[in-house]
Formats: C-alpha cells, structure tokens, sequence
C-alpha cells in the first residue's frame, strides 16, 4: 500500500466519513420498493403499457465470443479454459459454435435486418493474447478480426458495445497462477484491457470490463459447474470476486486517465441479478429479501456503485472469510462505472431460487429490479446488457415462449422509464444467434436467429422473436393505438345488470316469495341496470324431465319473482336451461341424464316441451329467453368427438324446436381468440378455427355465413367439415340435418346471445400434450383483452341485421370490498362496448355484468354473499355511474364506493326483510 502525508490520510477519512453519511442517506435504499405499494396490476397501462422509449434509446442485441465465434485453433488462437473445460468432459463443445469468425459478415446482416442500434459482444482475451499476457506480441489475425468487425458495424451505423471479458480467460493463465483466484491477474487485465483501448478505442464508445463476475466467482470456482471447474466453495468464490472487482477498478482509472481525455468512451461492468418478492411485506420479509439481492447484485454493485465495500449483510454471514478492501481500495473502487449494466435472465433466475428463503418468491420482474436499483445506487443510468430466455433445442424458430416473455420484458423497461423514472438508455436482446450455453451445451437456445448445428453451413434463419423484436425496433416501443374520443352515452345500448342466484331454495309454499328474495331484488334494482336475467330450474319444474309431473310451487314462485319485478320496472331475461357444470346430471332431470342426457334424441323432445310449459306459465312477464346458456360448453362434458357433434347437434334441435318469433336466442360462450404467435400461419389458422369450432359450429346452421356464396343455414361450418376429412379426427363425422330440420332452424334466433369474458391466446395443439386433443385441435391460454373484435368477428360473419347482446360479463375478484380488478374490468370492457358500438357500428344492444351476489366468499359478485349482509363492492359505484351518465363522458370520474347514511339505513332494513319471517309480499297466482 502506498504511504500517504498525515494532512493526506485524514482527507482520505474525511471521504470515508462522506462516503458512509451519504450512504446512511441517499445510498442502501432498495428495501423500500417492496414498502411501497406495488405497481396497480389492475391499470390498463401497468398491465401492458402503450407508449414509445426515449427518441435515442439505444436497441442491441449481443453475444459472447466463446459461445458464438468457433474456429478454437484458428489463426494463432489460444486455448481458452472452456475450451479446456468442454473437451475433458465429453460432451458438447463450442469448436465450431455459430462459427462468427468466419460468418462475422453474416451476423452483421442479422443485426441490420433487425435494425439493431447496437451489437454488444465481447472480445476473446487468447484470441487477442494466446498466452494471456499484454506485454508479449499480439496475435496480428485476432486483432484485424475485431477491426474488420468494427469497422463493418459502424459503417452500417450500428455501434459496437465490447466487453472485454466473458469467461474465456486464456487456460495458460490458470495453470499458471491459478485463474482468478490470484491476485496476478489484476495486473495482466488491466493490461489486456490496455491493449485494447488503445487498439479499438478510436472507435469503441462502450465498454465492459467483465460479463456477470458473480457466475464466474460461484459457478466457475465455487460449485464447478462452468469453467475451469474448480469446487473451493465459499471460500475461493470470495476471493475470485475480490480480485475481479479490483480488476475493473484498476482498468476504470486506466482508461479515466490515460483514454477518457481523447476517446470520450463510457467503461462499465455488467452484473447479473434475479427478483424476489416477499410473500407479505414484513421487516423481517423485506430484510430478507434485500439481503437476498445483497447477496447476488449487490456484491458486486455494492462496492462499486455504492459505498466502496462489501454490503453489511456479506460481512455479518461471511465474517473473516469475505476479504477486506483497505481504506485508500474502498476510494479506488467506488464510482467507478460510468453507468449501470444489469444481465437479467435465466442464468441468474435459476440461481435466485437457492438463495429465495422463508416464504421469498423469485419472479422475472424487471421493472421491479429496476426500480430497486435506482433507490439503491441513486439514481444510476442503466444499460440492459442481457435480457431474454430460452426455448429447447428442439424448437425451430417458432419460439413462442421466448417472443412473449420479450415482450414482458421490454415493456416492464418502458414501464420503468415512465412510471418509476429509472434511466434506461438501452436493452440487449440476449442473444443475436442460438450458440453454445455453456454448461447446457446446445440443449437449449436463446438466439433470435435459429442455427442448425448439424448442417455445416451454420445459416441464420430468423425466429418469430427476431419478427417481434424488429417491429419493436422499428416503433421504438408500443405505439398507442389512435385514442377513441370519448362519447357522451350510448344511443341504442341498454345496459343489463345480472344474477343466477338460486333464488328458489330461499323460499317456501307458505311464503312464495322470501324476504330474501326480496331483498335480493332490491339489491339489483339498486345498480340502476334495467333488464335482470336469472335461470330456471328444468328439474325443480319438472323432476321426471317430462308434463307427467310439474312443481306448481316452483311455477307459482317464479311468477312472484316476474311480478315483482315488473312492479319495480324491471325486465325480465328468463334462461330456461342453465347446465350445471357438476356431476352427476349437468343440471338435467335425472331420468332423462339417466337415458343419455343430450346424446339421446328424447331429451330434445322433452326440453321443446318444457319450454312450451314455461312459455305458457310465464310468458306474460318474461320479454327475453334464452333457450340454452354456452351449450358450446355444455358438450365439454362429452368424451370424444363423436359424442361432442352429437350432443351439440341435438342442443341445436332443441332450440330450434323451442324457438317461436320473438326474443329469443340461445348464449354462446364466445371470449375472442388471438393467435399465440401472431407470426406463424400455424397460429393464425389455430385462432380462426377456434372461433368457427366455437361459435360458427352452433350459429351457421341457424344464420348461414354471408363470407360463403352460398349463403345457406341448416349447414354446419365448411371448415369444420374440411378440418375433420383432412386430419386424424375424421373418425368423428358431423351429423347431417334433415329438410325439415333445416327448415326449422332457418333463421331460429331473435337476437344473437354472447357470454365473453376475456381473450384466449391460441395455438394448434402439440401432439406431445398428455391430455387428448380437443376437436379444433388448438391449446389455449387466457390473457384478457379485445371485446370489439368478437363482436366484428360476428357481425362480418353474420351480418348487422340481429340485434348482439353481450349476454355475460365478469371476472372473479377476490377483494372483499375494494374490488380494484372488477373496477378496471367493468370500465375496459364497458369501453370496448362503446367503443364497438359507434366506431364499428356494431348492432350491439345490451351488456350484462355478471353477477349480482357472490354465492359464499368473494367471487364474480357485485355485493358480498347474503351471509355477509350483501353489502355492496366499490364496482357498484363504478357500475352505477356509468349507467347514469350513459357511457363515458369527459368529465365522468370513478371513486371508489362509500356508503351515506341513507345507504347504511337500508342495509339495516334488508337485514330486517330477511329476518322477519311474516313478511309476505303478494304475487301472481
């Protein structure tokens, strides 16, 4: 250590004293992101942000050189210790890999096809020196290989990001001082980094001293699992990152003093991370998870970024073990990069799970990490030098998973910039080309671009990813869609409030209609919606499935439910069979579930009489029926597609049977289908044939398809017919309709009935899913989005001349009272509504929201379950002021629901209706 003045030795404090104050203050405050309240997962904007990055964002794509360039004996290279590694195990090695070195023209046109700002690659230290040492000759071709790579990218405007160090440290250098865990190898960096920027720098604005050190420390000489296989444990862990941290100090201050002046480059380090969350936010939870990330990024960041030493939480758990930086090191190594570079992705997630203890989550969440960076080193600007995930290696380049995970990754960084105001000045899609993944070799990829190993050529075919990455490359982000300027209410559109509560079991012979039920309907009547939509019980009204019994009783309780209704200025919708999900009958009579249910021809007949009864019985207060409620669900229940297109088949008979002029219809279940990968024609066929299977399947035969020459009902979908003849489920024939039954289901609906709750990501099915294909052959996953593109879907198919009535509505929020998911649905979905309604000018003339009441805990309804005093959620007042002002007017403004004193006085008075046992209300008789 050098000697230093003693005027000079208490300046040197006096920074110490400085470094540490600053630090208690403005430094060390990551812990309070998981204090805050979270990011609102419910905002439209947070769950998916629409808007565009800093104009001069900078877009990147990037690799390693072991893992990409190959020709590991070519023109003078030295040997690597994963070239060491990798051949003494007998497994894959990185001999050829991508083979860059001699397609490096290649890879730049990969780049300018992406449109890439920057390519981030590193340069290989024994292919610059084979002996590792600055002070001996260089190798001349290596040298005019980066030049010509260079000098290529920057005359195609794309800038070089070059790290200096990934891993491939020349095998000389290990056997003869041991690696990094001597401290030798200080020195011979800093003067290979030298070398390099008075070799490259001219050109080079960006460097990084090292990639990810903290895999190099634990996984290279802590476990053995990469290069050079060392198992020291802990102990030779500590030291090797001791050493690397000093290294990229030392080169810091050489190129500050001796390049900076003239290059006017930027030199960082890029330093891997996972993400925890705590599964509640105690101190003890929160302290634990900033110890977690003290232990990963904040070994290395700490010392650098921070206050110049290790972080508290490594000394109290390391003790004497964890080496010690002496006063005049901790002012040599900190600050000293010029912005923050983080490598985000599965290396390092795989690692969190280690170190995730007592009831810590590991979580990809990108934006969390970087807003805890941010209050944890103040406000640094930070470059993304690696982000991505992997797909196996047996995929192509249709690599779905890595696309959307791209985009969540990319979109949790705009959400940083706008909402968190963290620093981003770029992002690196990891990486440009599939290549060597170090100790998975090549069982997994992570290129944008698909190589066959197998094929000596080694060319660059684009995934889906890379399609995807381009666009986002092009729009420099998520352009919003052109507003919709908002109307002052909707002309046509009446909005429906709903409920299937089973009302019936609350009631008696002797008081038809309860207090309950009363108050029940009071409670509706309360949302200010003006149509309420309940089921019958198709076994209650008839146990035997036939006229040979009828509950007069149930009859008589409904015509109360209808009149008091009708007293209260409410419309009635009536579905006549709701299918109960749930063994053993599905919600038929049981005879007749006895008898085959839907399978068998019997049971259309008794549903054309059972209808004919409610008709007749309560026809006079009923102005909508439904028929059938998701019958496209109902045959779910059926193995095997024989057994679907028959069930489904006799459901259609039945309603046209049923059907008579008026407003009538059956509901379909109908969420919207976007192909999964909306680059492959794969998907987009999947989506489309997921919507004929679901919805064209039962409305074709009844309306035709005006997209067909033949404009023909009575018809199942052509596409159906050609799908099932052209793959292995042609053993599962459609059933034909006679003349007659055409006839009767020509034109059998009043109104067309859709139930639609969300959007389903759709993909053809993998014959390597455990579970049997369902008969449109395609998987699916949810992700909530568009109503207005079902409701185009339907139109184009079927014309404007039927009024749509978005039949249900929902989604399940578990909140007790402040239902924040249920608010942001009501609000979007309502919107699209509008939206669909006068732009598209969709024929659409009723929404219902689902539901009214939970059933026991907090679920689809509006108000708590009736053991919970039915007291109303915070979506009532939202659902509510939409009603009343008709829409969405400018000024319109949600809060949330709190009760008046008029308000409170009612709940006690529904709390006296249910009790009090003689209140009787009269009714039809």
């Amino acid at each position: 250590m050098l000697s230093h003045h003693p005027t000079h030795r208490l300046f040197l404090l006096l920074l110490l004293v400085c470094g540490w104050s600053r630090t208690t203050c403005a430094l060390g405050e990551g812990r309070k992101i998981w204090q805050q309240q979270k990011p609102d997962p419910i905002s439209r904007e947070q769950l998916f942000l629409h808007d565009t990055f800093p104009t001069d964002f900078l877009w990147a794509s990037g690799t390693s050189a072991f893992q990409t360039e190959g020709a590991w004996q070519q023109d003078g290279k030295g040997v690597s210790i994963w070239d060491n590694f990798t051949h003494s195990r007998f497994g894959d090695t990185a001999d050829i890999a991508s083979d860059s070195y001699l397609q490096w023209e290649e890879d730049i046109k990969a780049l300018t096809f992406l449109g890439a700002k920057a390519y981030s690659f590193s340069f290989s230290w024994p292919r610059i020196f084979p002996n590792g040492n600055a002070q001996s000759k260089p190798n001349l071709a290596g040298v005019r290989y980066y030049n010509r790579l260079i000098d290529k990218l920057l005359e195609n405007k794309i800038d070089p990001i070059v790290t200096l160090y990934h891993w491939d440290l020349p095998q000389v250098l290990q056997e003869q001082h041991g690696g990094w865990r001597n401290e030798t190898l200080i020195e011979l960096f800093e003067n290979y980094a030298s070398f390099c920027f008075e070799m490259f720098g001219d050109r080079v604005k960006y460097w990084l001293t090292m990639h990810n050190p903290y895999l190099v420390a634990v996984q290279g000489y802590g476990t053995g699992l990469h290069a050079p296989g060392e198992t020291g444990g802990d102990i030779s862990s500590l030291k090797v990152a001791h050493n690397m941290i000093k290294a990229h100090a030392r080169t810091w201050h050489k190129y500050n003093t001796y390049f900076r002046p003239h290059q006017k480059g930027k030199v960082s380090i890029v330093l891997g991370s996972h993400w925890v969350e705590p599964q509640s936010a105690t101190h003890a939870n929160v302290e634990l998870c900033q110890e977690s990330m003290e232990a990963v990024l904040g070994w290395f960041a700490n010392p650098i970024f921070g206050d110049g030493d290790y972080p508290l939480s490594l000394k109290l758990k390391y003790g004497v073990a964890l080496p010690s930086f002496t006063d005049e090191e901790i002012l040599r190594v900190r600050k000293t990069a010029d912005f923050f570079t983080l490598s985000f992705g599965p290396n390092n997630l795989r690692l969190g799970k280690t170190l995730a203890q007592f009831g810590q989550i590991v979580t990809p969440d990108l934006r969390r990490l970087l807003a805890w960076i941010k209050l944890q080193y103040d406000d640094p600007l930070v470059l993304v030098a690696e982000a991505g995930w992997f797909s196996d290696a047996s995929e192509t380049t249709e690599n779905t998973v890595a696309l959307y995970l791209m985009k969540r990754f990319t979109n949790q960084v705009l959400q940083a910039i706008r909402f968190d105001g963290v620093r981003v000045m770029g992002y690196t899609a990891w990486s440009l080309l599939d290549g060597f993944e170090w100790n998975y070799g090549y069982a997994i990829r992570r290129g944008l671009f698909y190589i066959d190993f197998t094929q000596p050529e080694r060319n660059r075919r684009p995934k889906t990813s890379a399609l995807y990455y381009k666009d986002i490359i092009a729009q420099n982000g998520f352009p919003k869609t052109k507003p919709l300027k908002r109307s002052r209410g909707f002309s046509r559109v009446t909005f429906i409030g709903e409920s299937l509560t089973q009302l019936y079991k609350s009631s008696s012979a002797h008081f038809p209609l309860s207090s309950l039920t009363h108050s029940h309907l009071r409670l509706f009547a309360s949302t200010g919606a003006s149509h309420y939509r309940f089921a019958l019980n198709w076994s209650l009204v008839l146990p035997q499935g036939d006229l040979s019994k009828v509950n007069t009783e149930a009859l008589r309780y409904y015509r109360c439910v209808l009149s008091e209704l009708t007293k209260m200025k409410l419309k009635a919708v009536v579905v006549l069979y709701y299918p109960s999900h749930s063994a053993p009958h599905w919600g038929l009579p049981a005879p007749l579930h006895a008898s085959g249910g839907w399978l068998n021809y019997s049971t259309v007949e008794a549903f054309r009489d059972y209808a004919s009864l409610c008709f007749k019985e309560l026809g006079t207060w009923v102005q909508y029926w439904i028929t059938i409620n998701e019958p496209n669900r109902l045959i779910d229940v059926y193995n095997g597609g024989r057994n679907k297109h028959q069930a489904a088949h006799n459901l259609l008979l039945a309603h046209s049977k049923t059907w008579r002029l008026g407003l009538v219809s059956l509901a379909l279940h109908a969420d919207w289908a976007e192909p999964a990968n909306p680059f492959l024609q794969s998907n987009i066929e999947a989506a489309e044939r997921f919507l004929v299977f679901e919805l064209a399947r039962f409305l074709d035969p009844l309306l035709g398809n005006r997209n067909e020459r033949k404009h023909e009902s009575g018809n199942y979908p052509s596409d159906i017919k050609t799908f099932l003849a052209q793959t292995s489920l042609q053993e599962s024939p459609l059933p034909n309709f006679t003349e007659v039954e055409k006839n009767e289901l020509e034109g059998a609906l009043g109104f067309i009935a859709l139930n639609h709750f969300t959007t389903r990501l759709v993909s053809p099915y993998s014959p390597k899913q455990p579970k049997p294909a369902p008969d449109h052959n395609c998987r699916t996953l949810t992700d909530p989005t568009w109503t207005t593109r079902v409701l185009n879907w339907v139109t184009k198919r079927y014309g404007r001349d039927l009024p749509i009535v978005v039949t249900a509505s929902g989604i399940d929020d578990q909140a007790a009272v402040d239902d924040k998911l249920r608010q942001f649905y009501v609000k979007s979905y309502l919107q699209e509504a509008l939206k669909a309604h006068h732009v598209d000018g969709i024929n659409l003339q009723g929404f219902y929201v689902w539901r009214l009441e939970d059933r026991q805990s907090p679920h689809f309804g509006l108000f708590s379950s009736a053991s919970h005093q039915s007291k109303p959620k915070a979506s009532v007042s939202v659902y509510k002021d939409i009603i009343q002002k008709r829409g969405f007017p400018e000024s319109v403004t949600v809060q949330t629901c709190h009760l008046n004193e008029q308000q409170e006085v009612c709940s006690v008075c529904a709390w006296m209706l249910q009790n009090k046992v003689f209140l009787s209300l009269e009714c039809a008789s």
